[in-house]
Formats: structure tokens, sequence, C-alpha cells
């Protein structure tokens, strides 16, 4: 029974170090790219009828970490007004909701979210909780 509550305690120290490390750690301010790729056969696919979704409908970036997003076309047709192997830097420089036409979605629409730098301790656990999410995805994903 001791060695059930040591272990309870020891797991919520470690929760509640994490917390206020989310919480109190600044972000960091370097400029990223957030890097998407539209794979070689995609509009071979989709002139085939399959639906494909590459890139995700909305795609979030933090305008205080100065996130590029950076669009890559490794097909072999243009893409989103991009030739074959050419990538597209798009840096914002406003915190607002953005709507692109994109070839890449069947749907045709695309929204990149800017938003501002996380401030409160809360809303940096969050924007870290959602950035760990979306991390999942790209990883998982491709």
């Amino acid at each position: 029974m001791k060695q059930v509550r040591w272990l309870g305690v020891l797991l919520a120290s470690i929760a509640v170090g994490v917390m206020t490390w989310a919480a109190l750690t600044p972000i960091g301010s370097e400029s990223r790219d957030v890097i998407f790729e539209i794979p070689k056969g995609t509009w071979a696919r989709r002139m085939a009828g399959n639906k494909i979704e590459i890139l995700p409908s909305t795609i979030r970036l933090t305008l205080g970490l100065k996130d590029i997003l950076v669009l890559k076309n490794m097909d072999d047709v243009p893409q989103i007004l991009m030739m074959p192997w050419q990538s597209f830097r798009l840096p914002f420089a406003v915190a607002s909701d953005y709507q692109f036409a994109c070839t890449a979605h069947a749907s045709g629409q695309m929204t990149v979210i800017v938003e501002p730098t996380p401030e409160s301790a809360w809303a940096r656990i969050w924007w870290r909780l959602r950035a760990l999410k979306e991390q999942g995805w790209r990883q998982w994903s491709a």
C-alpha cells in the first residue's frame, strides 16, 4: 500500500512539475519553418477520382514565434501556383485567419490561422498541448 501511495505522489509531483514548466517557460522566439509537402503522384491520384487530403484543412501558426508556412510541391505538375519541385515560403505579419484556394485539397480550400504568442500561463499550456497533438498528426500521417 505504501508503494502505491509513493508512486501516486511521484506521478503527481512529475505532473505538477511539467505543468509548471509549460506555464512559466516562455515560448521560444526563433523563426521556425512549418513544412508541408505535396507528394509525387498527387495530381494523378486526384484525376483518377481518389479523394486525397494531403494538407490539413486548417494550419495553425504562431505569430510571435515567427512561424513561416513552407509548402513544397514534390509532384510532377503545378500545384497551388507552384511548379514541380518548387517550394513556397509564406511568412505572416498579422495574427488573423487566412483563406486560400488550394488545389491539393478535395474541397479546394485551406485555412491558415495565425495566432499571437500565448502570453498567459494557461495559454502557454494549451498552446504546448495543441503543438504536441499537431506534431503527432504530422509524424503519423506521413
